[in-house]
């Protein structure tokens, strides 16, 4: 079941963003990062096991552009869908909100290809996106995410 996330999903939501941060999939959040941004979260739960297997934000950045973050889908469960359904709804939440343009900085750039995005230069993208870089131990010089953008 495909559901924007509650209060008490955020522990599980901390726990699975830090999983895959020490994957080095992605930056680690606090929880008061996660709290402050519950509202961003869309959640993919097994209704008959009541377990959470993915998670995925849509953060408004500016006017006109939106980031797809902190998408993660439990190893056992990658390539059943989940993920695409869980981008799908932050793009769906995009279009509703009038944000026309919706980017991602990944690893997973054939899985985002695939759902339409184009991979563009970082040097593109408004300094605006780059607050959470700066807390990145690869920041600035060995920065390997791609860069890909959405246009609605």
């Amino acid at each position: 079941m495909l559901r924007k996330a509650c209060i008490g999903d955020v522990k599980t939501i901390h726990r699975l963003i830090n999983i895959s941060s020490g994957k080095g999939e992605m930056l680690p959040r606090s929880l008061m990062d996660i709290y402050g941004s519950l509202r961003d979260f869309y959640i993919y739960q097994d209704e008959e096991q009541d377990e959470i297997r993915g998670i995925c934000a849509m953060s408004i950045i500016w006017e006109n552009l939106a980031e797809i973050r902190s998408l993660y889908v439990d190893e056992e469960h990658r390539m059943g869908g989940i993920g695409r359904k869980l981008v799908e709804a932050c793009i769906s939440e995009a279009i509703t909100l009038e944000l026309f343009r919706v980017f991602t900085l990944t690893y997973k750039q054939e899985f985002f290809h695939k759902l339409g995005f184009l991979e563009v230069k970082r040097s593109t993208l408004p300094e605006k996106i780059w607050s959470d870089c700066f807390r990145c131990s690869k920041y600035p010089d060995f920065c390997d995410e791609v860069a890909m953008i959405l246009e609605l």
